[in-house]
């Protein structure tokens, strides 16, 4: 990849004998730590309800690979953030310690485009609310009741270009009854880790009911920064509150929740790659440059700064109308965000490139869905959805003078140079350095986007056993969109991050609309079993690149413009809308007399007009560079072992190749042609093996937690430097549960302490390939929780 390119990657993972011989060893260790209870009661699998097909289903019997994980779950694994259900579903890939989501990758399918001007491939939800873009759609997870992951496009069901996937999580609702009744935990660890939770849930009468929940979690840095003056990096200060209400009767329920949360945490962390050809050019150039500290520390300037702050409202109203035969369903949602983002980008402790997000926005919903609800073979529902969201961003690059001088003096003379001083006497031109010998470059963007959608789902019941779907909907997205560039106050002019400056805003308007259909054969056995195929199609929408100009008539790039006025020829980089064609057979069944569910899906698809970061000499592009076809096969079974043990498990593995995408391609060539989805491991999966022993008044429990992810990494090009390890991380947590509604449990999380990082950056040019995000250390905990009612 090249210079101007700020793509987040996900992190690798372990191999899969080392896992098998770390789950029969954990196995052996929690049978013999404690003796079986005569009395020990047989553990039940665990229904989780969803709502994924707009109808309310167990997930066993859902035709789509879904994973559900129930809130009780979520609390007892420590999940942190929506992020940290990726970990714990087959096929999906891609962490990162920031609030950006461009990391996630569903079945290879992700966005790479950080902007503002796109949409994400993998969609977020939460209570029916779409989420949206960085810097909003990363929330905490506390008082859940249950998360669900969709895999494969689901724009269908979902909407909002979710072609990859869609992420859907929703809360515990205020519930109606007869006693007050709530819960509060307690989680205290390393480095000053200290967080609490809590709910009460208060009904008010036989009809009404209000709960209210909170959420605060604090942390200092892991990651030392060796940068003379600085701070330890990767900290977090969170604090949320949600008040939900809920009003019943005979035929009409209404729930609400009104949320706020302000977080405060480090943006990403870089790391340079100090060996190979990029890195060899940077030192030619600017001279040596050796890193402080090892693997894992950084050594990083923060000249802007090191921030990841947010602050998100969100307010919705989901009303449901039962008719008797028909179902009336109305989802209200608004969410406003305010989001300060910096970060080092090149990983150095020189000035090269330090980055700035200031972004405001705000985005309203809303939906009607009616739905049958009778005995009969046919079963249907159809809606209609509206949304808008304005975005207000202001992006910031900011570099040293000097070494753009030094940098690009050697590339294009081959010569070594002091600073802008000494290059400029080699031109025979004078130079004044700005007031702090720094470049400072600037780009606005203002978004206004809508766009509506209809649809319409049958199902039909050939026999007992085998029925049909099908389903048709219609999308329409409007972008208005426009861009400001000021020419930068130095000599060097719009130099490096965009290349090009603007006299004021350029806007550009466009809409995008495409009929997709999904149909669905389920056939049940009478065993119990259930096997699926399916057949979607999958849209996003197309966009405005955030960081450069399309090309005017002339086929002439915007770079080396200046003050470009509208009518001048240019207009905002607009691309074109991605498509993707998805086959689908898997086959589910609750076994061993209730106590295993299984599920396996084959799935193969064909992506055509890829959304990519390209440079194009000068500030990212977005292009339609290429197609992808993919397959692969995902796994999960949940089962009791024994009276006192039960496991969940799951694998995903997928293989990929892109064709058409010598535009990306650092060489130019065909070097590329045929390459993996590199930021998607071949192998992924994870295992939890729980245990449950009655001792006393109450029981001794124990889990170990392994995710695992094979190695990857390397860009398009596959450097070998850039490439990821296979990893395993291991957590273990022995605890006691008492009959009196509290419980305690010791943790350690990432327990051999297994180092990784979240993801790569090829770059090249000016700047040097780098790492970010190293994995969280083994993090030793304690936790205390009580139920009342």
């Amino acid at each position: 990849m090249t210079a101007n390119q700020k793509i987040r990657r996900d992190s690798g993972a372990p191999a899969i004998p080392k896992t098998k011989l770390a789950l029969a060893v954990a196995s052996a260790v929690l049978a013999s730590a404690v003796t079986t209870s005569a009395n020990a009661q047989v553990l039940s699998i665990e229904e989780v309800t969803v709502t994924a097909t707009k109808r309310e289903e167990s997930a066993q019997d859902v035709p789509l690979a879904i994973t559900a994980l129930s809130g009780d779950f979520s609390q007892k694994v420590n999940i942190n953030d929506v992020k940290d259900l990726v970990s714990f579903t087959p096929g999906v890939t891609g962490n990162s310690q920031d609030s950006f989501i461009d990391a996630i990758s569903v079945r290879g399918i992700r966005t790479q485009d950080f902007g503002v001007g796109g949409d994400p491939s993998a969609a977020f939800f939460k209570n029916d609310l779409y989420e949206g873009r960085n810097g909003s759609a990363v929330t905490s997870m506390y008082d859940m009741e249950r998360s669900e992951i969709l895999r494969g496009p689901q724009g269908f069901l979902f909407g909002r270009n979710s072609i990859g996937g869609a992420f859907s999580v929703h809360t515990r609702k205020a519930q109606v009854g007869d006693s007050t009744t709530g819960y509060i935990e307690t989680d205290i660890a390393q480095r000053g880790h200290f967080a609490v939770e809590g709910a009460v849930n208060l009904p008010v009468n036989d009809n009404f009911a209000m709960r209210l929940a909170g959420y605060s979690s604090q942390e200092d840095g892991f990651v030392k920064n060796h940068y003379p003056g600085s701070d330890d990096l990767i900290e977090h200060d969170k604090k949320a509150v949600r008040w939900s209400t809920t009003y019943e009767s005979d035929q009409l329920t209404i729930n609400t929740v009104a949320e706020f949360e302000d977080r405060k945490q480090s943006g990403s962390v870089y790391r340079a790659i100090e060996k190979g050809e990029i890195w060899d050019s940077f030192e030619a150039a600017i001279g040596d440059v050796n890193l402080r500290g090892g693997r894992g520390d950084a050594d990083s300037d923060q000249t802007l700064g090191d921030n990841d702050k947010a602050k998100v409202a969100t307010f919705g109203i989901h009303a449901e109308y039962d008719f008797g035969e028909l179902v009336l369903t109305s989802n209200t949602g608004y969410k406003d965000h305010d989001y300060f983002y910096t970060e080092d980008y090149d990983g150095t402790p020189l000035n090269v490139l330090d980055y700035q997000q200031d972004q405001t926005g705000d985005y309203f919903q809303q939906e009607f869905r009616l739905a049958s609800d009778t005995d009969g073979p046919l079963s249907w529902y159809a809606g209609v959805s509206y949304y808008k969201e304005e975005i207000d961003a202001e992006f910031t690059f900011a570099s040293s003078e000097d070494i753009m001088c030094q940098y690009y003096g050697n590339y294009y003379n081959g010569m070594t140079f002091s600073g802008c001083a000494d290059l400029y006497a080699y031109y025979g031109s004078p130079f004044s350095p700005s007031a702090d010998g720094r470049l400072i470059e600037t780009g606005r963007v203002k978004g206004s986007y809508s766009g509506w959608a209809s649809y319409v789902d049958l199902d039909y019941a050939i026999t007992d056993a085998l029925s049909l779907g099908i389903g048709v909907r219609y999308t329409k997205d409007t972008k208005d969109f426009a861009l400001s560039v000021p020419t930068p106050d130095s000599d060097l002019g719009a130099y490096w991050a965009y290349g090009f400056s603007t006299d004021g805003f350029l806007t550009d308007n466009a809409s995008w609309d495409k009929v997709t259909s999904r149909a669905i054969a389920k056939y049940q056995f009478e065993d119990g079993g259930m096997l699926f195929a399916s057949f979607t199609e999958g849209f996003k929408a197309g966009g405005f690149g955030t960081f450069n100009l399309g090309n005017d008539a002339d086929g002439n790039p915007a770079i080396g413009n200046l003050d470009i006025a509208q009518g001048d020829g240019f207009a905002p980089n607009k691309f074109a809308p991605e498509l993707v064609d998805s086959w689908e057979i898997g086959y589910k069944n609750t076994l061993f007399d209730g106590r295993a569910n299984f599920d396996v899906s084959a799935f193969t698809y064909d992506y055509t007009d890829l959304q990519v970061v390209v440079a194009d000499g000068g500030g990212a592009i977005i292009k339609n560079a290429g197609n992808v076809n993919a397959h692969g096969v995902e796994s999960s079974i949940t089962a009791v072992i024994t009276d006192n043990f039960n496991v969940l498990f799951n694998l995903g593995w997928m293989d990929s190749e892109a064709t058409g995408i010598q535009g990306i391609c650092a060489t130019g060539d065909d070097a590329c042609e045929g390459s993996p989805l590199f930021w998607a491991p071949e192998w992924s999966g994870a295992m939890v093996l729980d245990a449950h022993f009655p001792l006393g008044a109450g029981m001794l429990t124990g889990s170990l937690e392994v995710f695992w992810e094979g190695e990857r990494g390397g860009g398009w090009e596959g450097l070998d430097t850039t490439m990821i390890d296979s990893y395993q991380d291991l957590t273990l947590r022995v605890g006691y549960e008492s009959d009196s509604n509290w419980r305690v449990d010791a943790y350690a999380e990432n327990l051999t302490n297994e180092f990784t990082w979240d993801g790569l950056n090829n770059n090249g040019g000016v700047l040097p390939s780098h790492f970010f995000g190293p994995k969280r250390p083994r993090t030793l905990g304690l936790r205390f929780g009580m139920d009342f009612d």
